[in-house]
């Protein structure tokens, strides 16, 4: 049989049924149903489903973009649960929260279930046969420049077919769109370390200084981050037990892990930078000629009085990187959310270079050798070139994939009322979220669960050992079972239909997606890692089994040319009266930036340092609120020049006086009961102030002012029984009251 004779039913039963036991551990067949026509009894159970006994299928984590990979429980046909797999280099069989929760995505019952067309304010649904030609007729006379596709970070073959699609339309207009994105750190990095995203090594360096990378919250790879940090931390290693100083203005998890938290002025973290290089470079380290000629200027005392760090601090913590080496200096959102954003993160890198951690903890990655599967990476800029051609009437059909930009764009951008000047919209979508509700057409997609795909993921992460600069990997996501809602289609079988639409011939051979994918895996089996005499079945089985397909990638290298030169940070200023304090959005290890927002188990975790469950809340630090006359629980608003919001009042030491911030991805107007109306929309109200090198929107240029309300709530959280008794017993942890902590000083 060939790869044409298979049509999704019988693929997975083929493969099932196959008798090879790689067959079974690798492949999606978990179905109950046996045969087109016949669903089978519990009665009388098909061969490969054993009552109370699971089988594991091994996938690619969709709940975000580190690209996890996961072992599927599943169960009489039904997946249960997910783990990590074990061989993964990026999560080494771990799992977060978050990715626990894809489950719970896939069984929820918001969920579109069928095409939607939307007839004035009414909506009516399709057959597929109707949405496919719907979608045909309003493309036929429309020209390439006048379509539009925007969509998230892709990878993998679903990006190798968009790519088809929109060169068989004419297009150029594929826009990639990330609404919090690492576009300044890529930049960044790329400038001072020749390439965007080299691999961190927590796990070498004896100590790691963090300008508000929060690695063991949200940034770029967690779950891989977090096993490093173990690692940092034992005390048997080699390099002894290892120290971590979070620098930042507002505490995020990884800050209340560090041996000392720095609470510094926001926007001033290029400031402290400097003023650490200019006193190493008094204590004798050697500072090259170009770095020495900026930081000259910044002394202890200067830096003191601009950043809020004591000069003793900024001292002590010189002597510490001096001392024990190798170190590891990061830069995250926290110190480039601002327009001089890549200035900050520019001043950050250089002292990896002064420190000559560049080629011990800052290593070379590989890149993937197949251009059209490798990683496209989204940014705000791309958003706005998109709307700029909205507003200018450019595009008359859109498409939107795995994005939300009417939720997730300032409200200044206008981007709803310029979205709605498209002729036809059509939104690839999981629920009817903010965006599929502003469009024309709603095509129902299957969950991560119950389609495949392949994934490469960006933070190319590489088992230890000899080679690993040339390691890369190409990840599968394959169906763990039948599909929930049976009239929901896979984003890759979509794309296929739409092509052939266009080059009928030229994808004829393809009945669906997955004969496609396995088509072209087969065709590069020996650059993946097979052998040119494998037998195609053999080979294509023990690939899906494993879930990661290893191969030699493009071997890079890291160049310690940090340069100082053009590097000119703005001189602090006084804030504006009317708006004293700096917002700082607060990116959560379970809430991102909303997508996930309609899966109650990740609005029922509570938040790590305030505990607070179902409901979003602005943290103000003590001695603020003391001057405001706010108290816990007060409904405050929080206004800027562009918007406002209302919320709760949670007195929080862990943030500097002059800043306040409230979480991102609360505050849907839609997306189903379990985000509808949860918190306040935080992106709404974003000042729209870019990083003056790379474009992309300054998350932490926002300055706002805070009233009260006259209203007061009680917090819903999770903090345990109040009045200093823990679960009946005394000083199980020892607690200080909020306005006599200090934060900052080593415990």
């Amino acid at each position: 049989m060939t790869e044409n004779d298979f049509n999704r039913r019988d693929f997975l039963k083929v493969l099932g049924w196959g008798g090879a036991a790689v067959a079974l551990s690798g492949c999606g067949n978990t179905s109950i149903q046996d045969g087109q026509e016949t669903v089978t009894s519990y009665v009388t159970l098909p061969s490969f489903v054993v009552p109370s006994i699971s089988n594991y299928f091994n996938s690619t984590c969709a709940q975000c973009d580190a690209g996890c990979n996961i072992m599927g429980r599943v169960r009489e046909g039904r997946v249960l649960k997910a783990e990590g797999n074990p061989n993964s280099p990026i999560n080494r069989g771990r799992m977060c929260g978050l990715g626990q929760s894809g489950v719970q995505a896939h069984y929820n019952p918001d969920r579109v279930r069928e095409p939607l067309l939307r007839t004035g304010d009414k909506g009516e649904t399709l057959t597929w046969d109707k949405a496919l030609g719907l979608i045909s007729e309003k493309l036929n006379g429309t020209k390439g420049a006048e379509i539009a596709f925007v969509t998230g970070g892709m990878s993998g073959h679903v990006q190798a077919l968009l790519g088809n699609y929109m060169d068989a339309l004419g297009s150029k207009n594929h826009f990639s769109y990330e609404a919090i994105s690492p576009a300044v750190l890529r930049a960044a990095n790329k400038k001072a370390y020749g390439m965007s995203m080299p691999r961190y090594r927590i796990d070498k360096a004896k100590v790691v200084v963090s300008f508000g990378a929060d690695f063991l919250g949200a940034w770029i790879s967690p779950v891989h981050f977090s096993q490093q940090y173990a690692q940092f931390r034992k005390g048997t290693r080699p390099e002894g037990r290892g120290v971590l100083v979070q620098i930042e203005p507002k505490m995020t998890l990884t800050g209340a892990n560090a041996d000392r938290w720095i609470a510094v002025r926001p926007g001033t973290e290029g400031v402290l930078a400097l003023g650490i290089i200019n006193v190493l470079g008094k204590a004798g380290i050697s500072i090259p000629a170009d770095i020495a000629a900026v930081s000259k200027e910044y002394t202890a005392e200067r830096t003191s009085k601009e950043t809020d760090v004591s000069a003793e601090q900024i001292e002590k913590l010189a002597a510490l990187l001096k001392e024990r080496t190798p170190s590891l200096v990061l830069a995250g959102s926290a110190a480039e959310g601002y327009a001089h954003g890549s200035q900050n993160a520019a001043a950050i890198a250089l002292l990896n270079r002064v420190l000559g951690n560049v080629g011990k903890t800052v290593e070379a990655s590989a890149s993937v050798p197949f251009p059209q599967i490798a990683p496209t990476v989204g940014n705000r800029s791309s958003l706005n070139a998109l709307n700029d051609g909205l507003a200018a009437g450019k595009y008359k059909v859109v498409f939107s994939y795995g994005v939300n930009p009417v939720f997730s764009a300032p409200a200044s951008m206008k981007f709803k009322d310029n979205f709605a000047k498209a002729d036809f919209k059509v939104a690839f979508a999981h629920y009817m979220d903010e965006t599929a509700l502003a469009a024309d057409l709603i095509l129902p997609l299957d969950s991560a669960m119950e389609d495949w795909a392949t994934v490469v993921p960006e933070y190319m992460a590489a088992p230890e050992g000899a080679g690993s600069n040339a390691y890369a990997q190409m990840s599968f996501r394959q169906p763990m079972m039948e599909k929930v809602f049976p009239d929901t289609r896979g984003v890759g079988d979509i794309l296929l239909a739409l092509l052939k639409q266009r080059k009928a011939d030229e994808y004829k051979p393809f009945d669906d997606f997955y004969s496609y994918l396995r088509n072209a895996v087969l065709k590069n089996k020996v650059a993946l890692g097979g052998k040119a005499g494998d037998d195609d079945e053999v080979f294509w089985n023990e690939t899906l089994s494993k879930g990661i397909v290893p191969f030699k990638g493009i071997a890079g290298s890291v160049s310690a040319k940090a340069s100082a030169a053009g590097l000119k940070l703005p001189a602090a200023a006084d804030a504006d009266p009317s708006y004293p304090l700096r917002l700082i959005p607060a990116v959560s290890a379970s809430m991102r930036d909303g997508r996930n927002a309609n899966e109650p188990w990740l609005q029922e975790s509570p938040d790590p340092l305030t505990t607070s469950v179902w409901d979003s809340w602005v943290e103000i630090n003590p001695k603020t609120a003391a001057k405001l006359g706010i108290v816990e629980g007060d409904i405050v608003e929080i206004a800027s020049r562009s918007g406002s919001i209302k919320t709760q009042a949670y007195l929080f030491p862990g943030i500097h006086p002059d800043a306040v911030s409230v979480p991102v991805g609360y505050g849907h107007d839609a997306m189903g009961r379990y985000a509808r109306g949860v918190g306040a929309n935080v992106f709404g109200m974003l000042d729209a102030v870019y990083d003056k090198e790379t474009g992309e929107l300054a998350l932490n240029e926002t300055s706002v002012k805070i009233s009260k309300t006259g209203q007061r709530v009680i917090i819903v959280k999770e903090e345990g029984p109040a009045g200093g008794s823990q679960a009946g017993k005394q000083k199980i942890a020892v607690q200080v009251s909020a306005d006599k902590v200090d934060l900052s000083k080593e415990v």
